[in-house]
């Protein structure tokens, strides 16, 4: 199967129904998409496809044939982070950092499509995307100050 990562055109072997997340991580080496509950619930494996948030895990390779897939590390400039995992940083956001990769997709699609959301616009917007340690008050200001 032939698709877009990053900006990088790829080529994998896809054996039955293996799910995009694996391929992600086990073939191409692109660690930032999370392998957490591989049911779709956590959002800490949240990748665009072709524009739109998906949880990778719930992606079967096959159907990304020919599709454009940004992952975290994409989505993190070449030198410096994203104004997101900069905001997440100083405002105490990121505690364990597992479920941060997922949310800062999740938030560089929403500033992306909307440049000044409202703290109730980041919550809608990260509803798929599980912390299970700090809580959201620090995830919706680095998002909604740091942008």
């Amino acid at each position: 199967m032939k698709f877009t990562v990053n900006g990088r055109t790829v080529e994998v072997a896809v054996e039955g129904s293996e799910s995009l997340l694996r391929i992600l991580r086990d073939d191409l080496g692109l660690y930032g998409a999370k392998d957490a509950c591989e049911q779709g619930e956590c959002g800490a494996c949240t990748v665009l496809l072709d524009g739109v948030p998906v949880c990778s895990c719930l992606v079967m390779a096959a159907d990304a044939e020919g599709a454009h897939v940004v992952t975290v590390e994409g989505v993190t400039p070449a030198e410096g982070l994203h104004p997101v995992q900069e905001a997440l940083l100083d405002t105490g956001g990121a505690q364990c950092g597992y479920c941060t990769p997922g949310v800062v997709v999740s938030a560089a699609y929403l500033l992306e499509h909307n440049p000044d959301p409202t703290d109730e616009d980041v919550r809608e917007a990260l509803a798929g995307n599980i912390c299970r340690c700090t809580g959201y008050g620090a995830i919706i200001r680095a998002i909604v100050e740091g942008k």
